[in-house]
């Protein structure tokens, strides 16, 4: 995929950003009130709330109140999958919901916004992504869970950052050749550290993208002492400074593992509620951005993860909208190469997790 595409993609991610309203802040006694009525809701419409760790503290709290799941994007959808739920509602951004309901195709899935996309997600529309792959019949086509439901029914195999190395040694060992999308660096990673012979699209995540490579050098002289942690959707020059790089799920199992006390961590900021639940006693550093609250564009947090909100799910489960929706053949199509990673992570008796 030409570079210049990836700069119209972002273009069209600026100018969304640009028209996304904020949820209102909330008074303690305004969600004190919501988080009551939502889960006297889900009680009476046999309802789950799943949320990924990227959202707002109080939603995966709530979840976890109420019997619900907090985890990466395809632990949230497995839940789903395995609850005796009628009503799963995913507080995450859009590619989330889809890979529920393609899990959950008897259950109705709603989100408090279907307004959350993912940068990743939009940088790979479908008609250029197949015809990309059209263009190269030969390879293996791979993608991240971050895609649509049309992507992922055009791919060959669907991966998570956590069994992404896995597939492509396999494909390698097998000769074949693979086609990556939608993210380049993860991409990058993974062709680096495999030596696959890979095709990346060009895209990339506006949270991890922001990470400096001489910010986060200046950061670690202030504090010699502590571990990095990064997410591999960071660029190349981050990930070499890394101790650690690896999926949500990896990253908050090395923050309760390593023994150093102040933690410096490249990805979504969402991800210290967990962190700091699990591990109470360490000091937690957000990694260096591109810029500060006037001119980063995340500023180490997902807009559209942001989206998500209390009075937005109460509103969304009392009228059972925003619902998802996915053409039954689509998720038949979908399916497939779901169930191809479920069946090779089967095989190599491994958790399937990862940011996505």
């Amino acid at each position: 995929m030409p570079s210049e595409s990836l700069a119209s993609d972002l273009e069209v991610v600026r100018n969304f950003l640009d028209r996304v309203d904020p949820p209102e802040l909330l008074s303690e006694e305004e969600e004190a009130r919501l988080r009551a009525e939502i889960a006297e809701l889900m009680a009476q419409k046999n309802a789950k709330l799943v949320a990924h760790y990227y959202t707002d503290s109080v939603l995966q709290d709530l979840a976890e109140e109420t019997g619900g799941f907090v985890g990466d994007s395809l632990e949230m959808a497995r839940f789903g999958r395995d609850t005796d739920a009628d009503i799963l509602l995913v507080a995450g951004v859009r590619f989330m919901g889809e890979t529920a309901k393609i899990l959950s195709q008897d259950k109705t899935v709603l989100m408090p916004t279907l307004e959350a996309t993912c940068s990743l997600d939009i940088a790979c529309p479908i008609d250029a992504f197949s015809a990309f792959c059209d263009q190269h019949p030969d390879r293996e086509v791979v993608v991240y869970a971050n895609t649509s439901a049309a992507v992922k029914a055009r791919s060959d195999w669907v991966v998570t950052s956590s069994i992404a190395l896995d597939v492509a040694e396999h494909l390698a060992e097998q000769g074949k050749k693979i086609l990556w999308a939608p993210d380049k660096h993860l991409g990058g990673y993974i062709q680096k550290t495999t030596g696959a012979d890979m095709l990346l699209w060009d895209a990339a995540c506006i949270v991890h993208e922001e990470f400096k490579f001489r910010g986060l050098q200046d950061m670690r002289k202030l504090h010699p002492d502590a571990a990095i942690l990064a997410h591999p959707e960071s660029p190349a020059a981050v990930l070499e400074l890394a101790d650690v790089v690896g999926s949500t799920t990896q990253i908050i199992k090395a923050a309760q593992q390593l023994p150093n006390s102040e933690i410096i961590v490249a990805t979504d900021r969402g991800i210290f509620h967990k962190l700091q639940q699990l591990a109470p006693e360490k000091n937690f550093i957000i990694a260096p951005t591109a810029g500060n609250d006037a001119t980063c564009r995340s500023c180490a947090h997902c807009p559209w993860m942001a989206m998500n909100s209390l009075q937005r799910l109460l509103t969304s489960l009392q009228d059972e909208s925003n619902e998802v929706l996915v053409d039954s053949k689509l998720a038949e199509q979908a399916m497939r190469p779901l169930e191809r990673m479920l069946s090779f992570a089967t095989s190599l008796n491994v958790q399937v997790k990862g940011k996505a």
